[in-house]
């Protein structure tokens, strides 16, 4: 039989594994739109212990399918102080053996259903109006995208039977001895750290192994290699990152790198476990069926699924016990605290177990608005080229974005129906600093970006320097505190000049700056005047009520329902 490699091999092949890593983006991006927040909150109240931590992480990786999500989740919250390092680990432990239950779900048997299903969700989709149910769609139809690019690779490479000369390099590639055994695990790392997806590697081995491309011994022994090449992956992700960000990272990989390393000896021994276990889904994976004429091996992806499942739940089961030393070496791992970069995407005094205690939850909110704020001036960090600023202002940008939503959705669910008149104003002053300050931040945001953007002659510079220390000044007002370290602050008898006189000097540059650097100027002038109008207008909404009033005569109230005679005298002393 003749066989067209470009149309029987390279497009089904190619375009399965493209269809199949689209939905595995798809299913991700429509699950996490759904529930990250959600699983962020609860993530932050259930991983209080090591138990609690690997379950948790187990259950919302399995929900949301993406294990470097999970990462990254972790690590806003060990950063904010909201999960300390030993329930971190856990948790990771526990996002290891979440991301198996993807292995298993692709495993099923449902690859003619895919398009179909596909196409159903995909009509969905395109036509729904709430953003709720098109996140439900993109799910649906990216889990139906899976089993239609699996099934397409399964059918472009069992052509490959036919070419010897594919099957004799492949006979080369056989798990029968354990040399063989490190020659196929080291093959599948690569392959993975290459692909960055121990998924997309796994659904691979699973179609090669359908279609009787690799023997099943050999399909599973490339799933262990898989587990061990994400760590690379990892690995990679973590070189610029943050000490804690490293500290995640590396414990994935000690983990995986342990677990293959004990598994490696005891792999001809859990072939046959696993081969007894198999009686139970089926049968040998080993027997080929008859499908339109042609041999297949549907219970090779059930085994590879099952297999690296099982490696996964006994590498945590035991590496469990251990999670105290892994927390005292990785605790040495990068550099002081004073060091690292705090992480402003997540929130740190926003306690949900506060938000029904009005005396406690206002200061929580007036803490985490002010560390908003301290957010915002470090923008002016960053516009200084500091070596302590974020490096990206963008990225910066985006974090203190997510932490603003957060302090508004926390403040607006303090208003409840019963509160007195004088609470709710007090809360709807919180909401709107809050406005306010994320305004302000935004602005922060345009003055850093174009002073980054752009490079100034002498005399410009001088004009720009002058500017940020004005804002700089300004910023006092209502942080007096201030985030920055060393505030480049102007003799204190020296008025700095209003905008307006800055603008004429940049006018009047003429040919010491070009047409380019006297634009950014006076756009970041335009910037900065505006910053100036909503720090008054922040420093004007905190006086507009008596917020400490307020709070006393709350914890007043507070005593008095919880006296046991319900005395108003008993109050607390001032």
């Amino acid at each position: 039989m003749d066989i067209d490699i470009f149309k029987d091999i390279l497009v089904p092949v190619i375009g399965g594994l493209g269809i199949f890593m689209l939905g595995l983006d798809f299913m991700a991006n429509g699950i996490q739109a759904l529930s990250v927040n959600r699983m962020r909150d609860f993530l932050a109240k259930a991983a209080g212990t090591p138990i609690k931590g690997v379950l948790a992480g187990t259950l919302i990786t399995g929900v949301i399918q993406s294990s470097t999500a999970m990462s990254v989740m972790v690590v806003g919250l060990v950063n904010a102080g909201v999960i300390a390092l030993r329930p971190a680990i856990s948790v990771i432990m526990g996002a290891n053996v979440g991301t198996t239950l993807g292995n298993g779900l692709i495993a099923l048997p449902l690859g003619p259903l895919g398009l179909i299903l596909a196409g159903v969700f995909s009509l969905v989709y395109c036509f729904a109006k709430s953003e709720k149910v098109k996140n439900i769609a993109l799910a649906c139809m990216g889990f139906a995208l899976i089993f239609y690019g699996l099934n397409l690779m399964t059918g472009g490479l069992r052509p490959l039977r036919n070419l010897p000369e594919v099957m004799a390099l492949l006979q080369t590639l056989t798990a029968d001895s354990y040399l063989n055994l490190l020659k196929c695990v080291f093959i599948a790392a690569g392959v993975t750290a290459m692909i960055h997806s121990s998924s997309a590697t796994i659904g691979i081995v699973m179609g090669l192994g359908a279609a009787g491309i690799l023997d099943w011994t050999t399909a599973v022994a490339f799933s262990l290699g898989a587990d061990l090449g994400t760590t690379i992956t990892s690995w990679m992700a973590s070189l610029n990152l943050s000490k804690n960000a490293k500290r995640t990272a590396y414990a994935h990989i000690s983990f995986n790198i342990i677990g293959v390393c004990i598994t490696i000896p005891l792999f001809f021994v859990s072939i046959q476990v696993l081969e007894w276990a198999m009686q139970f889904f089926g049968g040998d994976p080993a027997i080929p069926v008859i499908v339109d004429g042609k041999e297949t091996f549907p219970l090779v992806p059930i085994a590879v699924g099952l297999y690296s499942t099982f490696f996964n739940v006994f590498n945590t089961v035991l590496l469990f016990p251990f999670i105290g030393v892994f927390e005292r070496v990785l605790s040495r791992v990068g550099r002081t605290d004073a060091e690292d970069a705090e992480d402003y995407s997540t929130p740190k005094f926003l306690d949900r177990k506060l938000a029904s205690d009005f005396a406690q939850a206002v200061p929580a909110v007036q803490q985490e608005t002010a560390r908003h704020l301290q957010a915002g001036a470090m923008f002016l960090d960053i516009a200084r080229s500091s070596k302590k600023a974020p490096s990206d202002p963008g990225e910066h940008y985006l974090a203190t974005d997510i932490l603003s939503r957060d302090i508004r959705s926390y403040t607006a669910a303090l208003m409840k129906e019963d509160l007195p008149y004088e609470q709710l104003d007090l809360i709807a002053s919180l909401i709107e600093e809050a406005d306010f300050t994320a305004a302000l931040t935004e602005s922060m945001h345009q003055v850093a970006r174009r002073v980054r953007r752009e490079k100034f002659s002498n005399p410009a510079q001088a004009i720009v320097d002058v500017a940020l220390n004005k804002l700089d000044t300004s910023l006092r007002e209502i942080l007096p505190t201030y985030g920055i370290s060393h505030p480049q602050m102007p003799a204190g008898h020296v008025d700095l000049p209003e905008v307006e006189e800055l603008r004429a000097r940049t006018l009047a540059l003429g040919p010491n700056a070009g047409a380019a650097e006297r634009g950014t100027i006076l756009a970041l002038l335009g910037s900065i005047e505006r910053a100036e109008i909503l720090i008054h207008r922040i420093d004007a909404e905190r006086r507009s009520v008596n917020r400490q009033s307020v709070l006393a005569r709350a914890s007043a109230r507070k005593e008095t329902r919880s006296s046991p005679m319900g005395d108003p005298g008993l109050v607390p002393a001032e």
